[in-house]
């Protein structure tokens, strides 16, 4: 399968910058996979008329990191760091001999050297709240400069925080996709609104963005419906909005990403599948979730791991597809993993002719946009 088989023309105008006013008031273009020439025109909020009783939707509670660091070399040259993943564990206390290290992405990387020390700096008078000490640069297998850093983080004294976590959340932006722009950066709101409602286990770079819509009000007229809630956790990582840029997909070398499937999830899938209801993931990173952990018997096996699945139409993978039957996404970028992800499900021309019509009926595009819902 080729590269350009997944381009579509977008204007710029239907980048969202910011969310809908209400979480639920997000337009929704609806796809049943049984008539593959219609397509509905619903909002979020009617997702429990859209459902049934007896379903299970599966959400991802990853939390975002506010991850992004800005920092100042010695020579007074500006760095940008993103803390992508925490590498061991600091013990609470600051114990003896723990240190805070991280795997970051540094702009400009190239610059940095070893055992150079960055100050990390708040917006108010440019007082310094921390400090990154440049540990070493990460190889590739070819023997050349990664692009990634590890990276230590110290107080604003010097010393290893006694809660590298909080410390983090303090002085850290949230990482808000290349696409929304910000001429002051982020603020309070949007890293209440790049959060879903459920968000509960710390580790993301990237919203989860299906879930974006789902408000606790929405939540519970779910629920009282008789559409039950289930989570997966996938720690999104930045890897999410690389382009895939080789033309043949098999030549593409996917990102790594950490996930966890409790007991009870698997519990609620096997009942949902006895009772003859259906499973509609919250997301193309709970599909990802469920394909890569799913054993023998259709069903997710419990525990953690970590997936570079890459399911595209011509994947192996994509007959895994059949642990959920039904998706709501996001409109995703032209060459993303995440569309072929939907092209795995829906078929490339259809995605694509649904796409149009998108675009066509003005819908939003990306992380702060519209939604999609498909269904068997």
């Amino acid at each position: 399968m080729k590269l350009s088989h997944f381009d579509y023309e977008l204007p710029d105008e239907l980048i969202a910058q910011s969310p809908a006013a209400r979480r639920e008031d997000a337009r929704l273009l609806v796809h049943r996979l049984s008539s593959p020439d219609r397509a509905q025109h619903a909002t979020v909020a009617d997702l429990p008329q859209l459902l049934e009783p007896g379903d299970l939707i599966v959400v991802n509670d990853t939390r975002v990191r506010r991850a992004r660091l800005a920092a100042r070399r010695t020579s007074g040259g500006r760095v940008e760091c993103l803390l992508v993943e925490r590498l061991g564990d600091l013990v609470a206390g600051g114990a003896v001999g723990s240190r805070s290290l991280w795997s970051a992405l540094c702009r400009p990387a190239s610059r940095l050297k070893v055992g150079e020390r960055l100050v990390v700096e708040s917006g108010v008078a440019d007082t310094p709240v921390a400090q990154l000490v440049a540990i070493e640069r990460e190889q590739r297998a070819d023997g050349g400069p990664g692009p990634h850093w590890t990276l230590e983080l110290l107080d604003a004294d010097g010393e290893v925080p006694r809660d590298d976590e909080a410390l983090v959340e303090r002085i850290g932006d949230v990482p808000l996709p290349p696409y929304v722009e910000r001429a002051q950066g982020p603020d309070d709101e949007d890293a209440r609104r790049y959060q879903t409602v459920y968000a509960d286990r710390l580790g993301a770079v990237a919203a989860p963005t299906a879930g974006l819509h789902l408000s606790d009000a929405l939540l519970a007229r779910l629920a009282g419906r008789g559409i039950e809630r289930a989570s997966v956790t996938l720690h999104v990582g930045p890897g999410t909005f690389r382009p895939v840029d080789v033309e043949d997909l098999g030549d593409h070398p996917m990102h790594s990403e950490r996930y966890d499937v409790p007991g009870a999830t698997r519990d609620a899938i096997e009942r949902t599948r006895a009772a003859g209801g259906r499973v509609v993931a919250v997301g193309t990173t709970v599909v990802r979730t469920l394909v890569a952990a799913r054993d023998a018997s259709g069903l997710p096996r419990i525990g953690s791991g970590a997936t570079d699945l890459f399911i595209h139409p011509a994947a192996p993978e994509r007959a895994g597809l059949d642990v959920v039957d039904g998706l709501l996404t996001n409109f995703h970028l032209p060459r993303s993993t995440l569309l072929m992800l939907v092209a795995a499900l829906v078929g490339t021309e259809r995605t694509l002719a649904l796409y149009r019509e998108a675009v066509e009926q003005r819908y939003r595009f990306y992380s702060f946009g519209d939604g999609m819902l498909i269904l068997p």
